[in-house]
C-alpha cells in the first residue's frame, strides 16, 4: 500500500512509467565478460610496464654513459664553460743605459675593454658605459677598428686606455649589468725621457694584423704590443720573455671568480746599453731645437754613447693611445719628428770626406804630403769646361787659399787641392779604398734598419742610372758632394777608424745583460784599412788637429774651426773636420745667397772630431740639417758634446773609467784592433812650430801644376 501511494505521489504508473504516457520496451541488459576484462587489463599492464623499464634501461645507459664513459669529456665541457685558462704576459725585460739610469720601463695602467662575445648588443653596450663614463670619438673609433681588425678568440678589445681612479671605480660597480665589459690592469712600456731617447731605443706599437700572421701564437696569446724601432725591435725576442698560463673560474657573466692555478710567466731580459744618457742629454741640449743628428762612438769598442735624432717624439703616446689628430700631425710635419736622422738620414758628407780622399791619394801615389797646389779659388777639368769652385769665392773674388799641400788642405779644407786630386785618382781604387772605412755599407752589429748609404763607382753609376761615368763625376766626389750619401751613424764610425788610426769598429749598442740574449750574435770583426802607413795616420790626425787648434796665425792660416770652437784653451787636444754639404745646385758664376733660399734648401752643416787625440775615448760625427756653415755651426755642438763627456765639473779631464783600463790592459794598451798608443815622435808638430816651417817651405818651392 504504501508503495503504491508513493507511485501516485510522484506520477508514475504501475510500471514506473508517468501516467499517461506509453512506456518503451526496457532494453536488453549487456553480459559483461569479467575474464576478458582482466586479461585486456593485464595484457596493457604488461606493456606498459615494459615500455616504462625500456625506457628506464635507455635512461640508465645514458646515465651510465654520462656519468662513466664520457665523464671525463663532458667534466672537461662543463669546466670550459666555467673555467677557463687565459695566457699571462711576461714582463718586458728592461733598457738601462751604462751608468744604470732607466731608458725603457713599465708601468701599470687601467683600462675598459670589452670581450665582443660576451656582449649581446655593441652599439647598445658602447651606449651604456658611454653614459658611465665620457668616451670621446677617438676611443669609439679606435675600438670599431680594432673590432674589425684579425684578433685572438675572446680578446679583449681596448676601449678606453689609462683610465682614472673613478672612472675605474664606477665602471666597476656597474660591471653586473655592462655583459662582457672589463677593467683590466695591463703592464705598458714607459719611456721616462721620450723626446731625446725615443730614436735611439725605439718604441714598441700595438700589435697589428700583419704581427699576428708571423708571430707565435702561443707566445704572444697574452702580449698587446710589440717592439717596432730601434733596440725595442731588435732585441724584441730577449725582451719579450716567455708567458705563463692562469686557470679562473667564471660565472654565467663570464667575470672572474676566483683562480685555480697560476703557472708565472717569465720575464724577458734586461739589457745595459752602452749609451750614456747624460751625454745624450748634452749633445740634445746643445743642439738646441734645431734639426739634426749626433751620433758618439767609443773608439775602443765601436760602442755607441750617443745616438740622438731631432726633433724627437714621444713614443708614449703609440702606448696609451694616439689620437688620428696626433698622429697626422707628427706624419705631416716637415719637420719629420718620426725620422730617424742618425741611421737612415742619408746626406752628402761634404768636407769631412776630405781626410779618407787624402788618404786615398797618398796611399794610391798619386800625391805626397809634400806635393803642393796652387789654390786660387777654382778648377778647370785639363783648365777647361766646367769651372769648380773653392768654398772662399764670392763673385769679384775668387778666393782661394793659396799654396797649400795636403796638410793644409785638411785645416783649411781647400777645395781646389781635392778638385785637383780627384782628376788624377782613379775612381774603382778611390770607391775600394772609401769602403774599408765603412762607406757605402751597414757595417753595425744591432741598429735596426741603418742605411747603408752610397757609395758611387763605375759599376754603381751603370746600374743605377744606367749612364757612364765621367771625370767630373770623381772631382765632385773629391769634397764629398756629388753621388756620395751617408749617414750621421756612418760618419761617427768612419772618424772612429781615423781616431784608431785605420782599425774600424762595428758600432753597437749592446752592452750587457742579465739573461741570455738570442739575437746577440755579432759579424766578424773588420779588416784594418789598407793602404796608409803608420806615418800617414799620424800625419792626417796633426791636420785634423790643427783644424781646431791653429790659430793666431794671420789672414788664410788658422784651422777652419779654430775661431769659434779653439780660441779658449781646450783642455784635450781634438782632431776635427768641419763639413758644409750643398743642398741644392747653384749655376755657374751665382754666389751661395741662404737668405734667398727655403731653409730646407740651404747646407747642411757638419762637423767630426775624436779627443783625447793621442789617446781617443769618444768620436763623433755632428749634422745640423740646413744648418750652414759647419765650423760656425756644427762645430760648437761638437765641443759641447766633447766638453760634456771628457771634463768633469771643475772643467778638468776626467779619470779614465774602469772599464777601459780593464781594456787597455786585456789588449795589451794596443786598444781597439791592436792599435798602439800614439807614438811620441817628429811627427807631431805643434801648430806654432809646423806653421813657421810650413810657411819658409812654401816659400822656397816652386808651384806643382797638378
Amino acid at each position: 500500500m504504501a508503495v503504491n501511494w508513493l507511485r501516485r505521489k510522484r506520477g508514475l504508473g504501475r510500471n514506473g512509467g508517468l501516467r499517461g504516457v506509453s512506456a518503451a520496451p526496457a532494453p536488453a541488459r549487456e553480459l559483461h565478460d569479467r575474464n576478458k576484462e582482466q586479461h585486456t587489463f593485464n595484457a596493457r599492464a604488461a606493456i606498459s610496464m615494459v615500455l616504462v623499464a625500456a625506457a628506464f634501461l635507455v635512461l640508465f645507459g645514458r646515465m651510465v654513459q654520462l656519468q662513466v664513459f664520457e665523464a671525463d669529456a663532458y667534466r672537461a665541457r662543463s669546466d670550459n664553460n666555467r673555467v677557463q685558462t687565459v695566457a699571462v704576459a711576461p714582463r718586458r725585460g728592461l733598457i738601462y743605459d751604462r751608468n744604470g739610469q732607466l731608458l725603457a720601463g713599465n708601468r701599470t695602467i687601467h683600462s675598459i675593454a670589452v670581450v665582443t662575445e660576451l656582449a649581446r648588443n655593441i652599439d647598445a653596450l658602447l651606449e651604456e658605459v658611454g653614459a658611465l663614463v665620457p668616451l670621446g670619438e677617438a676611443d669609439v673609433a679606435g675600438f670599431h677598428k680594432r673590432l674589425k681588425a684579425k684578433r685572438r678568440p675572446l680578446e679583449p678589445i681596448p676601449l678606453k686606455l689609462n683610465i682614472n681612479e673613478q672612472e675605474r671605480a664606477t665602471v666597476r660597480v656597474n660591471e653586473f649589468r655592462l655583459p662582457g665589459v672589463q677593467v683590466r690592469a695591463d703592464i705598458v712600456r714607459h719611456y721616462p725621457e721620450p723626446l731625446q731617447m725615443t730614436h735611439a731605443i725605439g718604441s714598441v706599437r700595438r700589435i697589428d694584423e700583419t704581427d699576428l700572421e708571423r708571430l707565435d701564437e702561443a707566445r704572444y696569446a697574452a702580449t698587446a704590443f710589440i717592439g717596432r724601432h730601434g733596440v725595442e725591435q731588435f732585441y724584441e725576442d730577449s725582451l719579450h720573455g716567455e708567458p705563463g698560463h692562469r686557470r679562473i673560474e667564471t660565472d654565467a657573466r663570464g667575470r672572474q671568480v676566483r683562480t685555480l692555478f697560476e703557472q708565472p710567466a717569465r720575464a724577458g731580459a734586461d739589457i745595459t746599453l752602452h749609451l750614456d744618457a747624460s751625454l745624450q742629454r748634452a749633445a740634445a741640449d746643445a743642439l738646441g731645437d734645431r734639426r739634426g743628428a749626433v751620433v758618439a762612438i767609443e773608439p775602443r769598442t765601436g760602442g755607441i754613447l750617443a745616438l740622438l735624432s731631432q726633433p724627437g717624439y714621444d713614443a708614449n703616446l703609440f702606448v696609451t693611445g694616439i689620437s688620428a689628430a696626433q698622429y697626422h700631425e707628427l706624419k705631416a710635419s716637415r719637420e719629420t719628428p718620426l725620422f730617424n736622422r742618425a741611421t737612415r738620414g742619408l746626406y752628402a758628407p761634404g768636407s769631412t770626406f776630405k781626410p779618407v780622399m787624402g788618404l786615398a791619394g797618398v796611399s794610391h801615389g798619386v800625391t805626397t804630403w809634400e806635393d803642393t797646389v796652387n789654390d786660387r779659388g777654382s778648377f778647370r777639368i785639363n783648365g777647361e769646361g766646367r769651372v769648380y769652385r773653392d768654398w772662399s769665392w764670392q763673385p769679384g773674388n775668387s778666393g782661394g787659399q793659396g799654396i797649400v799641400n795636403l796638410h793644409r788642405a785638411i785645416y783649411r779644407s781647400s777645395n781646389v787641392y781635392f778638385y785637383s786630386l780627384g782628376s788624377e785618382l782613379n775612381i774603382d781604387d778611390l770607391a775600394s779604398f772609401a769602403g774599408q772605412f765603412g762607406y757605402g755599407r751597414n757595417t753595425t752589429v744591432d741598429i735596426a734598419f741603418a742605411q747603408a748609404g752610397v757609395l758611387p763607382s763605375r759599376d754603381w753609376k751603370r746600374g743605377a742610372l744606367n749612364e757612364a761615368w765621367y771625370p767630373g763625376d770623381t772631382v765632385n766626389l773629391a769634397i764629398g758632394q756629388g753621388f756620395l750619401l751617408a749617414t750621421p751613424l756612418q760618419l761617427a764610425a768612419v772618424t772612429a777608424t781615423i781616431a784608431n788610426r785605420g782599425h774600424p769598429v762595428r758600432p753597437r749598442l749592446l752592452l750587457s745583460s742579465d739573461g741570455e740574449v738570442r739575437e746577440n750574435d755579432p759579424p766578424p770583426p773588420l779588416p784594418a784599412v789598407a793602404g796608409p802607413t803608420p806615418e800617414d795616420w799620424e800625419r792626417m790626425v796633426d791636420a785634423m788637429e790643427a783644424v781646431v787648434h791653429r790659430g793666431n796665425k794671420g789672414y788664410q792660416q788658422n784651422g777652419t774651426a779654430w775661431f769659434y770652437i779653439g780660441q779658449d784653451d781646450i783642455p784635450y787636444r781634438m782632431a776635427g773636420k768641419s763639413g758644409t754639404a750643398q743642398v741644392v745646385g747653384i749655376p755657374q758664376g751665382e754666389e751661395y745667397d741662404e737668405e734667398a733660399l727655403d731653409e730646407f734648401e740651404r747646407k747642411h752643416a757638419w762637423f767630426i772630431a775624436f779627443a783625447p787625440a793621442d789617446d781617443p775615448r769618444i768620436a763623433l760625427s755632428v749634422l745640423v740639417e740646413n744648418g750652414g756653415g759647419g765650423s760656425s755651426v756644427a762645430a760648437p755642438v761638437a765641443r759641447a758634446v766633447l766638453d760634456s763627456y771628457l771634463l768633469d765639473e771643475a772643467g778638468d779631464l776626467k779619470e779614465l773609467p774602469p772599464h777601459w783600463l780593464a781594456a787597455g790592459a786585456a789588449t795589451g794598451s794596443a786598444g781597439a784592433g791592436g792599435r798602439q798608443p800614439r807614438r811620441s815622435v817628429t811627427l807631431k808638430q805643434r801648430p806654432t812650430s809646423e806653421g813657421q816651417q810650413f810657411a819658409q817651405r812654401i816659400a822656397d818651392a816652386p808651384v806643382t801644376a797638378r
